[in-house]
């Protein structure tokens, strides 16, 4: 085992203070006598036994380390959550002090007094190769837990990545919006990583990105990049996006559209000479264009109907499918903002864009169910797998029928 040492990303929490005592004087006796615990000391200031979790996380090929108190440690492999081989049931405190310890005293108070905390954690050991790790720490049932999601050490080239040609071309644009959706754990990161990583090969570009927490680290090559982390170097995505705007920036990341005020903004960045990369939480393209409609006043929504026909470029939609290989291999829905595309949009027919999707292959446009199908046909997942997830299974049948 490598004697390795685990640090949080960010040490420093802007208005942290003012927000403990404003979420302590919110929290009930049990909520503070959780926080005091979590000040009080985290035993022994050693992270051994977190880094051997990690450790044995990797060596079983995982992507996430889940960790509950009375509950022997658990990793996701290839999709599938086992128990982790080798370990046993962790106590409440045992764990509060795992995790605890790569924190800093004012990750610690933030956790405490909200209950949950998101954060980036380095692996340092004396193997080359050092590690990184998106970390979702929070309580439940009177004890911490955590969700860790394993992030590669180096960042993918697109050609590697088993994604469809038409993505490298949203690569290229000068201006716009490109969306990346699916649900959590489908590679949104990692696909928007590999864009900024192809730009920053090929591009003298300024990209700024704004993420919580930062996954990838990218070294700038042709292009200057600089990654902002919201709890850290900023206070918030819409904060950081408005700062951004006064930055002279060619290409701005969006970790997240989370609320309105963020994608009214991105909008406008979009729509003024930036290229804006986001992801969002929906499963296909008509979701995600109806998403963020929908999150805006029904007076609004004309309006951002308008913005978002003229300003949205295209949208990559993905899943990971378990593999004949026994690994994972992304299925995808890919749109582009045709004419037809941006007439829907504007004309409040989104429903309709599953049509022009299946017959817009010329432009790099496909559906899901046409990317499952062509996955079968090629022997890369089996026929059952995609039929359970498939969009229409009847569609599927008719597809891989061709």
């Amino acid at each position: 085992m490598t004697n390795a040492q685990l640090h949080p990303d960010r040490t420093d929490r802007h208005t942290v203070h003012n927000d403990i005592d404003e979420d302590w004087r919110s929290l009930d006796d049990d909520g503070r006598a959780f926080l005091a615990d979590a000040l009080a000391g985290t035993g022994e200031p050693t992270d051994g036994r977190l880094t051997e979790l990690l450790d044995a996380a990797l060596a079983a090929d995982a992507s996430d380390l889940h960790l509950s108190a009375g509950t022997v440690p658990h990793v996701r492999v290839r999709g599938e959550l086992r128990p982790l081989a080798g370990s046993t049931a962790l106590a409440a405190a045992d764990l509060a002090t795992m995790l605890n310890a790569p924190l800093s005293i004012d990750q610690r108070q933030l956790l405490g007094a909200r209950g949950d905390l998101d954060t980036a954690l380095d692996l340092n050991g004396a193997n080359p190769g050092n590690r990184r790790f998106r970390a979702s720490i929070f309580r439940q049932s009177g004890s911490l837990a955590a969700a860790i999601r394993l992030v590669p050490d180096t960042i993918p080239a697109l050609d590697d990545l088993g994604l469809p040609a038409a993505v490298r071309r949203f690569t290229a644009l000068t201006s716009g919006l490109v969306l990346v959706t699916g649900p959590t754990g489908s590679g949104k990161s990692t696909t928007l990583a590999s864009m900024i990583q192809e730009i920053n090969e090929s591009t003298r570009s300024h990209i700024v990105t704004i993420e919580d927490p930062i996954e990838y680290r990218h070294v700038p090559l042709q292009s200057v990049i600089q990654q902002r982390e919201v709890g850290g170097d900023t206070e918030s995505y819409v904060a950081a996006l408005r700062g951004a705007l006064r930055q002279d920036p060619d290409v701005i990341l969006i970790g997240e559209l989370r609320d309105l005020d963020t994608i009214r903004v991105a909008l406008t960045a979009a729509e003024t000479g930036h290229v804006v990369f986001a992801t969002l939480h929906s499963s296909d393209a008509t979701s995600a264009v109806n998403r963020i409609i929908d999150v805006f006043p029904g007076d609004q929504q004309a309006q951002i109907r308008s913005q978002l026909a003229l300003s949205l470029e295209g949208s990559i939609s993905q899943r990971l499918v378990p593999s004949t290989s026994g690994s994972l291999v992304p299925a995808t829905e890919v749109m582009t903002a045709t004419s037809a595309v941006r007439n829907l949009i504007r004309s409040d027919k989104v429903h309709q864009l599953p049509s022009i999707l299946e017959t817009g292959g010329d432009d790099g446009m496909h559906t899901f169910d046409q990317a499952l199908a062509g996955l079968v046909r090629r022997g890369a997942i089996d026929p059952l797998v995609a039929r359970t997830v498939a969009s229409s299974a009847a569609n599927l049948e008719s597809l891989m029928g061709r």
